[in-house]
Parts: structure tokens; sequence; C-alpha cells
């Protein structure tokens, strides 16, 4: 399963496949879990194999801010975009049930120093990272709600019916009360 996803960024060879499977590790994490948390340690890459989760942040008042969702058959954001000297900037929860694989960062990136193709599915990783966060905060800057809306739509179909309507108004920077609103006046 993880040459799916990797295949699905980048094409790897067999070999390539078999280099990184064989430092993965399985985990299952059950709904509601938060399996990565702001200031602890975390050196891991992860698989997102099955499942729905979501980056997030408190927000001064203590209310959750959600950055990012994760779907099955996708990587979660790349270590050196969550983590500070080894310790997570994010909080990262599961919205359902969850099977991922993870392997060690450092390993990763022993691998990526030696293997050409697993250093550009890294780096595609990274790129498709970045242009999905900047996509998100200028959407967030200059589009009015429906129309951020509509793209989360577009970007994660199905998954309104799947996950906690707070969450998603989180991540689009509305409440949920004008969630509702227009998700109302879009369904008529």
């Amino acid at each position: 399963m993880i040459d799916q996803i990797i295949n699905s960024v980048v094409q790897v060879s067999a070999q390539s496949i078999k280099d990184i499977e064989q430092y993965i590790e399985m985990k299952t994490i059950q709904k509601g879990e938060i399996f990565i948390r702001k200031n602890k340690r975390d050196v891991n890459e992860y698989f997102l194999l099955d499942g729905i989760c979501r980056s997030f942040l408190y927000n001064p008042e203590g209310e959750t801010v959600t950055l990012s969702f994760y779907i099955t058959n996708s990587t979660l954001s790349p270590y050196t975009t969550r983590t500070k000297k080894e310790l997570s900037i994010l909080n990262f929860q599961a919205l359902t049930d969850l099977k991922i694989a993870r392997i060690n960062a450092h390993k990763f990136e022993e691998l990526m120093i030696q293997n050409l193709e697993i250093r550009r599915f890294g780096h595609t990783v990274l790129q498709n990272e970045l242009s999905k966060k900047v996509n998100k905060e200028i959407a967030l800057a200059s589009l009015p709600a429906k129309e951020r809306l509509l793209i989360f739509r577009e970007e994660y179909p199905m998954l309104e019916n799947l996950i906690p309507h707070t969450d998603i108004a989180s991540y689009l920077g509305i409440t949920n009360i004008s969630l509702s609103r227009l998700r109302s006046k879009l369904s008529r």
C-alpha cells in the first residue's frame, strides 16, 4: 500500500519501495487520539494508509484551529515542515480510526541521500505541501467564505459528510454557524 502512495506522487522502482519498506513500522490509531503533540519529540515521516486526520493548533482562547486534513493514501506533512529541533510544532488528531506507516525521518533522509528516486519523492512531497499551504493562505486572505467552502469541497469530496463540521469551519476560518448557513444556501 505504501507503493501506491509513493507512486501517486512520483513513479519509483520496486527496489526503492523495498528500501523504504524495510524501515517501516505499522501502527493503528483510535479515532479522537492526538498522535503527534505540539512540543513533544517526533522524529518520523508518516504515510496514512487508511482514515482521516487533521493537523491543528490551539489559539490564545484555547480553541482549536484546523490547519490541514489528510486522507487515505497520502503522506502527512514532511518532518522538516512540522518539527523544530525534533519537537513537533503542530498537533495531529485522528478524525477516524487510522492505519499509518511510519519511518524514522533521519533514516528516510539517509535513503534520500543514497537513492535519487526516493530523493525525488521526498522533494515532490515537500513541494506539494508548500503549494497546498500557500494556496490556503491566499484563499483565507482573498476569497469569501463561500468560495473557500467550494474549494474545500473540490479538494476533499465527501469529507464534509465524514468529519465534524466544527473542524471544517475552523479550517475555513469561519464560525460553525456561518458554515451551517453557507451549507444551507448552497444546498438550495
